[in-house]
């Protein structure tokens, strides 16, 4: 099996204009899309679009936005034609998520990454799926001129609200490992002078995937999707005490390009 756990820990550490720095602990799925339906049937805490501990919801994902509302496609779907809009032919290879799934009916996911293989088993590109606390959602790809052996990096225009404390026309800068019995994820944030001024990593450790460890972590992470949520509005609640110079979804709005289900909330 493919599929697995990781227990990881999340640091976010700014540089400027105030430095602000934390970290906490959290786990995440780990899933290869062609083995969830036998995941639904052989684990008792895991289900696919139904009520359950942990539920994943093709919803959630990537959709072509001019396939929404929801056409019957599953995530794996939409990703491999997602993929081929960008000159990408995977054909029946793997598609490995790292994510949260919906805990309890709840979901938010502020960041997930897509690890790409073609037939001969060769990861080939990657996708991160970056959420905001609107819901919205903007992929970003990074293809094989951005591969260099197991790593991707990419350095591109964010063209994303993702947080009130940083503006839109920054650069995301994405180092990805492909994940193995280590999960190693850089992502930081540079001006457009070219100075660094956030840094955030994700960091873990392979686990296997059981109804023992998910109900292990469900305990010790209890209600993971909540706490994330609520993390972020503890931290931006710092922040804006901090006085930090704060930017309204309004704000550029021209900045906000190719996003997937804008809400139209201000």
């Amino acid at each position: 099996m493919n599929s697995c756990l990781y227990k990881a820990r999340v640091m976010h550490h700014r540089l400027e204009p105030k430095k602000h720095h934390f970290h906490y602990d959290i786990f995440m799925f780990y899933l290869d899309l062609d083995e969830i339906d036998s995941l639904n049937k052989r684990l008792r805490w895991f289900s696919r679009n139904k009520f359950n501990l942990f539920n994943f919801r093709d919803k959630d994902h990537l959709q072509l936005p001019r396939e929404m509302p929801a056409t019957g496609k599953n995530t794996r779907e939409h990703i491999t034609q997602y993929l081929k809009e960008n000159g990408v032919d995977i054909g029946k290879g793997r598609i490995m998520l790292l994510t949260n799934l919906c805990t309890l009916g709840y979901q938010f996911n502020p960041v997930s990454f897509y690890f790409c293989y073609n037939e001969q088993d060769e990861v080939v590109c990657s996708i991160v799926e970056v959420c905001n606390t609107f819901l919205e959602m903007k992929p970003y790809f990074l293809g094989g001129d951005t591969r260099n052996g197991d790593e991707f990096h990419l350095n591109t225009t964010k063209y994303f609200y993702v947080s009130p404390f940083i503006d839109m026309d920054t650069n995301f800068d994405f180092n990805l490992e492909v994940p193995g019995d280590k999960l190693n994820v850089r992502i930081d944030d540079f001006n457009q002078d070219g100075s660094r001024f956030f840094i955030s990593t994700l960091s873990g450790t392979r686990v296997p995937l059981t109804d023992g460890k998910m109900l292990q972590y469900f305990f010790s992470f209890p209600l993971i999707t909540l706490k994330v949520i609520g993390l972020i509005h503890w931290q931006a609640l710092k922040l804006w005490l901090k006085k930090l110079p704060f930017h309204k979804k309004t704000d550029n709005a021209h900045l906000q390009r190719d996003v997937y289900r804008p809400s139209g909330v201000k």
